[in-house]
């Protein structure tokens, strides 16, 4: 997975410009994430690659449009200094993961990175950055595909089993 690095206070408005906020196809708003601020990203970005930034990430407008255009482009987690809130809520509603790492200003763009969520720690050139512990039920969510099919699954498992949880 490699490392693209951005930042402090890096805004909806920047990974998804407002004009497209009509379109919720995850792919198609991928044609247009960080347009005009970062094109050498949309052009480059790779399945599986690693969106790393400094401080406030997501901050700006509250729109799941921005978790939607990263997922859509391969990005599958987010690990920053930290998050505006409401990013960070939309990011696991839709199934991308955020995780907080205070070294992330460390980690260097265009490297190789591997994440272990189990062991708590993002590892680039054999370094290791600590990561905050996600949350059980949270990693449920993302592993889902975002709080929509978790809840599907969830009802689907009450109907065959007749239990609730």
């Amino acid at each position: 997975m490699q490392i693209w690095k951005f930042g402090d206070d890096i805004d909806t408005d920047a990974i998804i410009p407002g004009r497209f906020l009509t379109e919720y196809d995850p792919k198609k708003l991928a044609e247009h994430v960080f347009e005009g601020t970062r094109d050498d990203f949309r052009a480059g970005v790779q399945e599986g690659d690693i969106l790393v930034a400094g401080r406030n990430f997501g901050c700006g407008s509250s729109r799941e449009h921005a978790p939607l255009a990263l997922l859509g482009a391969g990005v599958r987690i987010v690990v920053a200094e930290s998050f505006a809130r409401i990013f960070y809520r939309n990011a696991v509603n839709t199934g991308l993961l955020p995780l907080v790492c205070p070294e992330a200003g460390a980690l260097v763009e265009g490297n190789e990175a591997i994440v272990d969520l189990a062991g708590g720690h993002i590892e680039s050139d054999g370094v290791r950055h600590q990561i905050e512990t996600v949350p059980p039920f949270m990693q449920e969510i993302v592993d889902a595909g975002g709080l929509v099919e978790y809840a599907k699954n969830m009802k689907e498992v009450e109907v065959c089993t007749g239990s609730h949880r």
